[in-house]
């Protein structure tokens, strides 16, 4: 058994060597390969800078300086790994994993970095055929000017200015963009023959955005003009179809909500211009959209309205006279035995009280001298009432509860003492009641003078 066990640790003490000499193989491999990435992008920032200028390659020139720093700390313990004194196992497996960890840090920031500069110095070295790309294009689009205006000419004919208005100062606009780039284009050639590649870089992104912008204005031309006949048809099919859904709600059942609907929709269809008139089509669409939206939306209340009857308004009345009662016998049971009332009670009348307020405030009037409610309002007016009238009886309950068990012994539930002369054991008689409604007022009044003094 001891052999077994002594072979055992040999060969795990074997598997640790090995990984500890792979990881110091690591540390080496890691070590020699950051270096000379580094050296590599120390040479490339030359050319980088000559192409782009200080400013723009300073990140990168900010991140080989912290790079060089931290890989000064990964060779000084490489250099402690082979110095004379002897290091522990730990001690090296320590230093080779940090050593491994600063050269891929240092890999990655510098692969951030060339990444971010990669498109900008390829753009740069390909400046003058991009030069003479910009000049294509200038020439190919002030080609469709022309086109341009003369179909902003033919949709003033049709449309009406306010529809225009999008597309209608885009080939003038277009024009002085592509009088930019012919400029900015200029410019580039001329720093780039002094020297000045940071500034004839810029000037060469100016211009390439500057066509791009005039390209866009002149594709919003022939697409509005698509746009626009295809907005026209679209409206030809919705002004049939809101006639038809008139036709549908006015079979509905009678509604407020529904008849508003109706009218606005009305209102749109009679304020399309007659033919041959310059429109905008794109508005009377949204309007009649709108209208739609709002008249498909009150016959879907109608309907569920319908399937939900509404309660009569006496239904209604009824509901808020049992609340304000509730909350009258639940206002006059607490202030009479305030000495007795604990919290729970006290929290749900003022539940009761805040809801009855908000009825009020939800009519817009006080609701117990409200003599018509709309019908809109009577389904949330009950509902309220009928909170309002819950609450109150649950205070009313908690309160009972709190004068039960307050009660001193020997008396019924609201009597005096239940004992011989004290009414001869009666359970519920008027005289017990007074008495019991009499002794918490007086306790009340005495604890209350108690603690005010």
């Amino acid at each position: 058994m001891a052999g077994f066990w002594g072979k055992r640790k040999r060969e795990e003490q074997q598997e640790l060597d090995a990984q500890d000499a792979d990881l110091a193989k690591r540390a080496r491999s890691a070590l020699v390969a950051a270096d000379e990435r580094i050296r590599v992008t120390s040479d490339e920032l030359v050319f980088a800078e000559a192409e782009l200028g200080a400013d723009a390659t300073k990140p990168l020139t900010q991140a080989l300086t912290t790079v060089r720093t931290h890989l000064s700390e990964a060779f000084h313990l490489h250099q402690l790994n082979h110095d004379e004194i002897p290091d522990t196992r730990e001690e090296l497996r320590t230093r080779n994993a940090r050593i491994v960890q600063l050269c891929e840090w240092a890999e990655d920031v510098i692969d951030d970095q060339t990444s971010a500069l990669a498109e900008r110095i390829a753009r740069a070295r390909r400046a003058p055929e991009i030069i003479a790309g910009v000049r294509g294009d200038v020439a190919l689009l002030r080609e469709r000017l022309p086109t341009a205006r003369d179909t902003v000419d033919r949709l003033a004919a049709r449309y009406a200015p306010e529809a225009l208005a999008q597309v209608e100062a885009n080939p003038a606009e277009a024009e002085q963009l592509l009088g930019f780039a012919e400029h900015g284009v200029g410019v580039a050639e001329r720093r780039r023959e002094a020297g000045q590649r940071e500034q004839a870089n810029l000037a060469i992104e100016a211009s390439v955005e500057s066509v791009r912008r005039a390209a866009t204005l002149l594709d919003a031309v022939e697409t509005f003009e698509v746009e626009a006949l295809r907005a026209e048809s679209t409206l030809a099919a919705i002004v049939e179809d809101s006639r038809g859904d008139i036709a549908v709600a006015l079979r509905e059942p009678h509604s407020p909500g529904v008849a508003k609907a109706i009218g606005e929709l009305q209102a749109a269809l009679a304020a399309l211009p007659a033919a041959g008139v310059n429109t905008d089509p794109f508005t009377h669409l949204d309007r009649l959209r709108e209208a739609n939206a709002g008249l498909d939306a009150a016959i879907a209340a109608a309907r569920e309205r319908a399937a939900r009857p509404i309660p009569p308004l006496d239904h209604v009345h009824h509901a808020i006279d049992d609340a304000d009662r509730q909350l009258a016998v639940a206002r006059d049971v607490i202030a009479g035995h305030r000495g007795w009332i604990g919290a729970d009670a006290r929290t749900r009348l003022a539940e009761a009280e805040r809801t009855r307020l908000d009825l009020d405030r939800f009519l817009g009037t006080p609701a117990a001298t409200a003599s018509v409610i709309d019908e809109d309002h009577r389904e949330q007016a009950m509902l309220m009432a009928r909170r309002a009238a819950q609450l109150a009886g649950e205070a009313l309950h908690l309160a009972r509860r709190d004068i039960d068990s307050s009660r001193p012994q020997g008396y019924d539930q609201w009597g005096g003492p239940g004992g011989p002369g004290w009414g001869g054991g009666r359970r519920g008689g008027g005289g017990d009641m007074m008495g019991g409604i009499l002794g918490g007022l007086v306790i009340g009044s005495i604890l209350d003078g108690f603690f005010d003094g």
